[in-house]
């Protein structure tokens, strides 16, 4: 068994002066490597981009300038990083590997010492960034996100974002082409899914151009695209419409080649109760789900939060969205609890909702709980 490597605090080599663009190139990008005894992996997901007109078009077609607020996932040697950093933005860049994260103010520093208290890195798994709070600094909220996303986790981690920070206008990034065309598809395209549905809930998706493969190293396997979320001005519900909504798509999806009625009936307990949910969001049960857009998986999710209120829909046994179903409703009593100054009052009555592990479900206001 080989013992695990240790590393000492980086230095960037002097030797690896900067390219003539004044951003990382492929002699940058292997010195850096070699000096912190990094091999890129695909766990995860490094693939670093050494292209300075590559990064360029990155920073001006998600229309970054001077004070721009960007979150950056997945940072690597920094070449996108400086490239932010060159347009005037402030970058919080959040990257999980503890040596990359101690690097690459070091980086910044030698190559571009003029930015560097604009850059701010946290050493944290982007998926655990829930907030502005695990940014723990005072600069205002981000507006952008600019990233390559490492390609196993690029949909999870963009949405994450989006739905962590509403501050975010809009995001581009950098995707394997596939997971690029299923958050831009249409409904009823081959490619359409619930990385599509899940981005529409947000904004508008669109694929913004093809990125090759020489421009990273090292090269990958796959061919790379961006892909831009803008987010809606309005925004389509609260957490509780969004779950259902997701719920509802989640298992549409599940079972894509049945009719919405078949796929949803085991979910909602049996064929005509799934019936009544489609009848009631006027959505047509004989079509498969991939036939809907956002508006009709909304108009789903909008009931079933009825129907659920009325004791027709239980809570899943093996419910996927149960951490964030807690937190919303835990954000919600409190909410509460401060308007009504800290005295717990009673629930309006209703009709309960459906129970778990015996217990009244914490949303539940009937009479008899």
């Amino acid at each position: 068994m080989t013992s695990p490597r240790r590393y000492s605090t980086p230095n960037v080599p002097s030797d690896a002066q900067p390219s003539e663009s004044g951003l990382l190139g492929p002699i940058e990008a292997h010195a850096i490597c070699q000096a912190l005894g990094v091999r890129p992996t695909k766990t995860l997901g490094q693939n670093f981009v050494h292209d300075a007109g590559t990064v360029r078009r990155i920073v001006r077609d998600a229309g970054i300038g001077e004070g721009t607020q960007v979150v950056e996932v997945g940072p690597g040697l920094g070449s996108l990083t400086l490239g932010l950093l060159e347009a005037g933005a402030q970058v919080r860049a959040i990257e999980i590997d503890p040596v990359l994260a101690r690097a690459l103010p070091v980086t910044v520093a030698q190559r571009m010492p003029e930015a560097a208290e604009r850059l701010h890195v946290i050493n944290r798994d982007a998926v655990q960034i829930n907030g502005l709070d695990d940014f723990e600094d005072e600069w205002p909220a981000p507006t952008h996100l600019v990233a390559n996303l490492p390609y196993n986790v690029a949909v999870p981690l963009l949405l994450s974002m989006v739905e962590s920070f509403p501050s975010l206008e809009s995001a581009l990034v950098m995707v394997q082409a596939e997971g690029a065309d299923r958050l831009a598809a249409q409904p009823g395209s081959r490619t359409y899914g619930v990385p599509s549905v899940k981005a529409a809930w947000y904004g508008t998706a669109t694929r913004a151009g093809t990125i090759g493969r020489s421009v990273f190293w090292p090269v990958p396997n796959v061919d790379s695209a961006l892909v831009e979320l803008r987010r809606s001005k309005t925004p389509r519900g609260d957490i509780s419409l969004r779950l259902a909504t997701f719920e509802v798509c989640d298992t549409a999806f599940s079972q894509r080649r049945k009719t919405l009625r078949a796929a949803l009936k085991n979910w909602a307990g049996s064929a005509e109760v799934a019936q009544e949910l489609c009848d009631r969001a006027d959505v047509d049960s004989s079509i498969r789900g991939e036939k809907l857009g956002i508006d009709d998986y909304v108009r789903l999710g909008s009931v079933l939060l009825e129907m659920r209120a009325e004791g027709k829909i239980p809570l899943p046994e093996q419910d996927r969205y149960a951490k964030e179903r807690r937190a919303a409703e835990d954000s919600e009593h409190t909410t509460q609890e401060s308007e009504q100054g800290g005295v717990e009052q009673p629930r309006a009555g209703g009709t309960c909702i459906g129970t778990r592990e015996g217990q009244c479900h914490p949303s539940c206001g009937c009479p008899g709980c």
